[in-house]
């Protein structure tokens, strides 16, 4: 697995679009790779996201800070949002084989580089803090770039890295680790600031000061200030007005989207509005989103019209994206938005082949893909079938009373769906591992103990492969047995349809395993061989009976 890590520098320019081509383009040849370039005029920002190995990554910020201490002028820089400098926040996030403790190692030693080379006063913050009172980004922000100058004299806000001078240019910047942040504004029908930072002030998690119809802050009868409190975890929010959309938003930053998820957010917004008179007309993401922030939408929206939330993923995203309104002010592009998606470089797999050109392949003379692919691929037909039969059902009235069955069904029917369909291409590969270590040189002792090596290592992989086929064959039979079981009369072809795919995949799958340990000597291999036919004759009497009983009906 490739250790990747994410960056989101926020740049004080949304204007100048060679300013941030200069700052992107150094960022690239630094070697990360450039995910998303997302200007605000009216904010006047830039949020960039980059992602790639750690060193690469580490090395793209610091060239995009020093191309920005260049390039950007904070004393003529006027925007809606919060800022010190021209770096102005510059996170680091783990992504996948990387932790923590690492990002918060690559955001010290950046913050370090540019107090030192770039002479930029530098603060770490969140997970990266050296202190308590750091970790908060507003926190250290307060007082803003006109500010500045009097929090670097106060010896309470001495930066981390970096001179304690007030540099009229440049600012300061503030550097951290965190967890996957979403920026999310939800639009109003309104341009007045006042109502939608009425909303921000209710939602957001530190709640604010309740004020009146005119906007005056209320007090007690002591005279102390009167405090509304918040209703959202792990979240900020500020209202403000977008003029190039023309219209007000409350603009959230999502600091857990496990805790508070966006759809919270939105559904919240939206009683809100209600209770000014206002009306809430979509959202927008800010940068990218994590895939799983709008799988959950998508979830929480279906079930609310009554349907299943077991849905495919492209039915999810397409109802998440619908429902929050994320294409109300520009248009919303998944493959665009979506970190996994747009990290995802294994395009050219079988799975992705259009079905006529995936049988074209198939019947040509090449060994692959073969009765392997073909076995989890039957798997996954049959696991989509229980699926489908578990979702029809669930949205039948007369069915209520067995929707947390159905949907269990369907949620584990899609979750093997998804893992066959992805043993499908890794058959494949492990043959052509076997092919490869096949082909290599064995004339030298040396040469033929590596070859006999690849070779152990190739036969193992292409045994595993099919053999987690034939395990997963073996529930997606279950499955099929119970969609037939409780499923809607009407579906009983198709749940008896996934016991047979189920059948068919588990009996390619086991002449996979057995083909490959042919030649395979010791005991370990012939109890592999007993196991995989024990399995083998498990989805067989499974299938027999799913069928039996759809017959019984018919």
């Amino acid at each position: 697995m490739a250790r990747l890590v994410e960056c989101v520098p926020n740049f004080s320019e949304g204007r100048d679009a060679s300013v941030i081509r200069a700052i992107t383009e150094a960022a690239r040849q630094a070697g990360a790779t450039l995910l998303d370039v997302d200007m605000g005029a009216a904010a006047n920002r830039t949020v960039v996201t980059l992602a790639g190995a750690p060193a690469a990554v580490e090395e793209a910020a610091f060239q995009a800070m020093r191309v920005a201490s260049e390039r950007i002028d904070m004393t003529r820089h006027v925007g809606e949002h919060p800022r010190l400098g021209a770096t102005d926040v510059c996170p680091f996030v783990p992504l996948d084989g990387v932790t923590m403790t690492e990002c918060i190692e690559m955001a010290r030693r950046l913050g370090e580089r540019a107090g030192r080379e770039l002479q930029i006063p530098v603060y770490l913050y969140d997970q990266a803090a050296t202190r308590p009172q750091r970790a908060s980004l507003a926190d250290i922000r307060k007082g803003e770039y006109e500010g500045l100058a009097a929090r670097l004299a106060d010896p309470d806000w001495t930066p981390d890295f970096g001179p304690a001078v007030f540099n009229p240019r440049v600012g300061a910047t503030v550097i951290g680790a965190r967890e996957v942040l979403i920026a999310y504004n939800v639009n109003l029908n309104t341009r007045e600031r006042l109502l939608a930072s009425r909303m921000a002030i209710r939602m957001r998690e530190c709640g604010g000061p309740a004020r009146d119809t005119d906007g005056e802050r209320l007090v007690d009868p002591a005279g102390d200030q009167l405090k509304i409190p918040g209703v959202l975890k792990a979240v900020r929010a500020v209202g403000w007005v977008i003029e190039e959309y023309g219209i007000a938003q409350v603009s959230v930053n999502l600091l857990d989207y496990r805790a508070t998820p966006m759809h919270v957010v939105y559904d919240e917004a939206r009683r809100q509005a209600a209770l000014l008179g206002v009306e809430v007309t979509g959202s927008e993401i800010v940068g990218l989103v994590p895939r799983q922030a709008l799988l959950a939408a998508g979830r929480h929206y279906l079930e609310k019209q009554g349907l299943s939330p077991a849905a495919p993923e492209p039915d999810l995203i397409h109802i998440a994206v619908r429902s929050l309104g994320l294409s109300d002010a520009k248009p919303f592009v998944a493959n665009e938005k979506v970190i996994e998606y747009r990290l995802n470089t294994s395009t050219k797999t079988l799975m992705n082949l259009p079905v006529g050109e995936f049988t074209n392949r198939l019947s040509a003379d090449t060994a692959v893909p073969g009765g392997g692919s073909v076995a989890a691929l039957c798997g996954a037909l049959g696991a989509g079938l229980a699926a489908m039969v578990a979702n029809l059902t669930y949205r039948r009235p007369d069915r209520q009373k067995d929707r947390p069955r159905l949907k269990a069904l369907a949620d584990e029917a899609q979750s093997l769906r998804v893992r066959l369909s992805e043993l499908v291409d890794l058959d494949s590969i492990a043959f052509e591992s076997v092919m490869a270590a096949t082909r290599m040189r064995h004339e030298t002792d040396d040469e033929k103990a590596l070859r006999s090596t690849a070779l152990d290592a190739a036969n193992e992989r292409a045994t595993s492969v099919p053999f987690e086929t034939l395990t997963l064959c073996l529930r997606v039979a279950e499955l099929a047995l119970e969609a037939v079981s409780i499923g809607y009369h009407a579906c009983l072809s198709d749940a008896g349809s996934a016991a047979a795919a189920a059948r068919a995949g588990a009996e390619g799958a086991f002449l996979n395993v057995a083909i490959n340990l042919k030649n395979a000597a010791g005991s370990a291999s012939h109890e592999r061989r007993k196991l995989a036919q024990e399995r083998l004759d498990q989805v067989q009497n499974v299938a027999a009976e799913a069928l039996t009983l759809v017959r019984s009906r018919l």
